[in-house]
């Protein structure tokens, strides 16, 4: 099978009224939100550093495009489009019949339209950019954190560090690694913080790691961070605190939202209050038992 016959059987899917034209042709024809600004990111998975290899097509599809639509969500944009690029070893029609399936269940949930991209011949690589679209002056940034605000979560951090360990250990129907297969993007989360939060970003590299982009993109801030505050669920409950810890802190692949929020209003119903932002550089780190210590930098490295 070709590379335009591959496209044609496998990733040719419903388009929405925006789509002038999709795939098949050099480029797609788009029609933009009338007044409004589009968000664009770009993320490529590479089997055995960002999935494993041995996960199942319809879950590397609908993981793959998950990781993109979270950074839609962190702006706050309404998903439009994406592009696929896919490289593959082989092509094998069972994987790719399973790989779209999942792709498109979740590209159908949240209503956007795959239009266009590249398939090729070598190791199994995705790479996905997706475009969404905001009002003028409306995005969600980084760089809105204040000293004093509260910062918040969304979901549950630790949840995609646990999952991950639970998948390389042969455990595949846990609440935490059926979340690492298959997360979900905070879409609903990101348009109810616009206009309203001071900062946010999507939590895909570690709690501590975002942080600190959202405090050296706000101006060189710091936080206060109470460990006990940390949303959990009972599989992270379970374990000892250190190693719970070192999860939330650290782990990754979560996908819920990090946000500031002004001081002395509540956070909204679902999110959990976690710290406040500070003028002074730095994490510390507040344990249950009283003791305070500064945080060791830490988190997913991609290079």
């Amino acid at each position: 099978m070709d590379e335009f016959a591959l496209i044609r059987r496998y990733f040719h899917h419903r388009q929405g009224e925006d789509v002038v034209l999709g795939p098949g042709d050099d480029a797609a024809l788009l029609s933009p939100p009338t007044g409004e600004q589009l968000v664009m990111t770009l993320d490529t998975s590479v089997a055995g550093r960002h999935f494993p290899e041995d996960m199942p097509a319809a879950d590397i599809g609908y993981r793959c495009l998950a990781v993109n639509l979270s950074d839609l969500a962190a702006m706050g944009a309404t998903p439009r489009w994406f592009l696929l690029s896919l490289t593959l070893p082989e092509a094998d029609p069972d994987w790719l019949r399973d790989f779209s399936a999942g792709l498109f269940e979740l590209a159908d949930q949240v209503g956007i339209s795959l239009v266009g991209g590249d398939v090729t011949r070598g190791p199994l690589n995705i790479a996905i950019q997706a475009t969404g679209s905001v009002l003028p002056g409306r995005a969600l940034r980084r760089d809105g954190a204040r000293p004093g605000q509260t910062l918040a979560v969304t979901g549950v951090p630790g949840l995609g560090g646990l999952g991950l360990r639970h998948w390389q250990a042969g455990i595949r129907d846990s609440q935490s690694a059926r979340h690492f297969a298959r997360p979900r993007p905070a879409l609903e989360w990101g348009a109810a913080l616009m206009g309203r939060a001071g900062a946010a970003l999507d939590l895909s590299d570690g709690l501590l790691q975002d942080l600190g982009h959202i405090l050296s993109a706000s101006g060189d801030l710091g936080a206060e961070l109470v460990l006990a505050d940390l949303p959990v669920n009972d599989e992270l409950a379970a374990l000892e605190a250190e190693d719970r810890w070192a999860l939330q802190l650290s782990g990754g692949d979560d996908y819920g939202l990090l946000f500031t929020w002004p001081a002395g209003v509540a956070v909204p119903a679902g999110a959990r209050a976690i710290g406040r932002i500070t003028d002074v550089p730095g994490v510390r780190l507040h344990y249950p038992d009283g003791r305070v210590s500064d945080a060791e930098p830490g988190g997913w490295r991609h290079f």
